[in-house]
């Protein structure tokens, strides 16, 4: 039986490793950078969900507020500037 080498080391350039070392260091920074936009749009999302929240809320406030109003003067238009509401009879 023929007696199998082992493999062929070979020392690298400098210049090669600085390359190798580089790319890895590039690739770290992309994935750290994608890893914190992820983040943010985590972060984003919730905020968003709040916000839809607050919406529904106001939303709700905003019909009571209409069935107030309207069992008071009646079905009208409201005008803010003017502080007025405008009932057809």
């Amino acid at each position: 039986m023929a007696k199998s080498k082992g493999p062929v080391v070979t020392k690298l350039t400098e210049e090669e490793i600085t390359s190798l070392t580089n790319l890895q260091s590039d690739y770290n920074t992309v994935i750290s950078g994608i890893g914190g936009v992820q983040s943010q749009i985590w972060a984003l999302e919730s905020r968003k969900e709040g916000l839809k929240q607050s919406l529904v809320q106001l939303q709700e406030q905003e019909v009571k507020l209409g069935k107030v109003l309207e069992e008071k003067y009646g079905a009208g238009t409201i005008s803010l500037e003017k502080g007025e509401i405008s009932v057809a009879e």
